[in-house]
């Protein structure tokens, strides 16, 4: 599979979020996190500025909804134009159901996992998905430093993707930057999920760049 980076607009300034979307012309997708307050500590955006952002880049928005009751919520954001949708599994009553819906709308659909949240019990659920996230930091900010406790859990549902024909995309989201990349990418990694080590960089296009080779370097 494919490298593709996907940086995270958390890590961006707010107030010209068009600007800064269009800092970034090298990137597959711009990851958008959305928080509620709930689900995670923090409180970010919602679908107006998703909305907003789909007339404003023509990168495809890869949407990771950190909130409560995303069954409620995720097809909107698919409807808004959005061209993946992730959901929570520890968030989620009826996970087949919203990613079946996220599909119907013409979205790509995801089911993310927290650092705690073991693999394996949603091995069935993999011919639903067309992307697993795994966090590599706890969710809710942005800036947090790399969890290595992570990488055995990229290398199983590597493996768990392989078992069922190793269509399914495997993101990873936190910490991610040039020193961390390249062990994600080892561990089977294809999406990486960067915010700081993008948006802190002077040069984002260079940036994009230089995760891009590092990881694919290493896969």
């Amino acid at each position: 599979m494919a490298v593709q980076i996907s940086p995270s607009i958390l890590s961006a300034d707010f107030a010209r979020l068009a600007d800064e979307a269009a800092a970034v012309p090298n990137a597959d997708w711009l990851h958008v996190d959305v928080m509620d307050y709930h689900f995670v500590p923090n409180l970010t955006l919602g679908l107006p500025v998703v909305e907003a952002l789909r007339k404003a880049t023509s990168l495809p928005l890869d949407c990771h909804l950190m909130i409560d009751d995303p069954d409620r919520w995720a097809p909107s954001y698919a409807e808004a134009g959005a061209g993946s949708v992730t959901i929570h599994a520890e968030a989620s009553s009826a996970p087949v159901r919203t990613l079946r819906e996220i599909r119907s709308q013409g979205a790509r659909a995801g089911l993310a996992l927290n650092p705690a949240t073991a693999v394996e019990p949603y091995e069935d659920l993999i011919g639903e998905l067309d992307m697993l996230l795994l966090m590599t930091v706890e969710p809710g900010f942005g800036g947090q430093p790399f969890l290595d406790v992570v990488l055995p859990k990229i290398r199983r549902a590597r493996a768990l993707i392989e078992r069922h024909g190793g269509q399914v995309w495997l993101q990873v989201d936190g910490g991610v930057s040039a020193d961390t990349i390249e062990r994600c990418a080892q561990a089977g990694a294809d999406v990486f999920v960067a915010g700081s080590a993008v948006y802190g960089a002077d040069d984002r296009v260079a940036a994009v760049d230089s995760l891009r080779a590092l990881a694919e370097g290493a896969s």
